[in-house]
């Protein structure tokens, strides 16, 4: 297993940013007739102005945080040039790309319009449109108007203020209370660095790893801060990053077993089901795998009476699972039903 970490504590994490974009003007058309020693009085040859430049959005997996747009949040394409005698078109402002990271979505920040989702490498996205040209007193010629003195100007581009989200990419969410092992188990199923430490908040930002079984079946965890009770009021960090659990397709609720005392863990469970609820049903609702962690503190025996009678007090009905993330006792056999899991979810997504 192994690989690749993606976010870390040593950048900045920024997950929100606002930018204003302004698309290029349209060049404007000419006015302009034939002036030549042979032909004194020729007809108009008054060129049309250029379009302006788009802007696009293009997404980039070398990317992982919105930090960029807090130093520079206003950006603008370039202007179409004016239209020249001698028929002469005016050239097309240049585009203006700005990279962002896969996983980002974009709304107009005051029409509230969802103008797109970047979801993968290289993913383009048109989010102003370069103002159109202005015509040529060329293009104004006619059998009753042979020195027309007409043009138009061009057309300002669009300026939109976008509000921009970074919403993570992951296949598998974690969630717990502060030191339940979150940190632990990434660390142990992926080569992500998360701070493991004995007291509560040790990761401050999304951690995420990627999982590989072998050479051709991987999946990404993502590990949040913890939540705590009150998150859904604001208190502590985790509500700050539930929004990144959103596109997962299984969270995975990370328990300590090692407390004993079997109220405390179902009301330690309780705590993650109220505050997930509370913040959005459709998370709430979705596949939730409950993992009871650090089972190398008790004697095996004694850790599975206890997921048993814990699991019976909560009505729970499904598969659960004993592990201990620090020497990796029971995380392969986690590891093999979650990539199952996923690849069945993406063969009946095919169907």
């Amino acid at each position: 297993m192994g690989i690749q970490r993606f976010v870390g504590e040593k950048m900045k994490f920024i997950d929100e940013a606002k930018i204003i974009i302004h698309a290029g003007k349209g060049g404007d058309g000419c006015i302009s007739f034939r002036r030549e020693r042979c032909i004194p009085k020729g007809g108009p040859d008054g060129g049309n102005g250029g379009d302006g430049g788009n802007i696009y959005l293009l997404a980039d997996e070398n990317l992982n945080t919105l930090v960029d747009f807090r130093f520079k949040n206003i950006f603008k394409a370039e202007n179409g040039q004016n239209g020249q005698s001698s028929n002469c078109t005016g050239k097309s402002g240049r585009d203006k790309v700005i990279k962002v990271p896969i996983g980002t979505r974009i709304m107009d920040n005051e029409t509230h319009e969802s103008l797109g989702d970047m979801i993968y490498h290289n993913q383009m996205l048109l989010v102003a449109k370069g103002g159109w040209h202005g015509l040529g007193n060329s293009c104004f010629k006619s059998s009753t108007n042979r020195t027309p003195y007409q043009k138009t100007d061009g057309k300002l581009g669009e300026i939109r203020e976008l509000y921009l989200e970074l919403v993570l990419l992951a296949d598998i969410g974690m969630l717990g209370l502060p030191n339940s092992g979150k940190s632990t188990f990434i660390r142990c199923v992926s080569h992500a660095k998360p701070k493991v430490a004995e007291y509560p908040f040790t990761t401050l930002v999304p951690t995420l790893g990627v999982v590989r079984m072998n050479n051709s079946k991987s999946f990404v965890v993502a590990d949040i801060p913890g939540v705590i009770q009150g998150a859904a009021q604001g208190i502590g960090l985790g509500l700050l990053f539930l929004k990144h659990l959103m596109r997962c397709s299984i969270l995975l609720h990370l328990v300590d077993i090692s407390l004993l005392n079997n109220d405390e863990i179902l009301y330690n469970i309780n705590v993650i089901l109220k505050e997930l609820e509370q913040y959005s049903k459709e998370l709430y609702d979705k596949p939730r795998w409950l993992v009871f962690n650090k089972i190398d503190l008790l004697n095996y025996s004694k850790a599975e009476q206890i997921a048993r009678q814990v699991t019976q007090k909560l009505l729970w009905n499904e598969k659960y699972y004993l592990i201990s993330a620090k020497n990796k006792q029971g995380v392969n056999l986690l590891c093999l039903d979650i990539m199952n899991f996923i690849n069945c979810k993406k063969q009946s997504q095919l169907i």
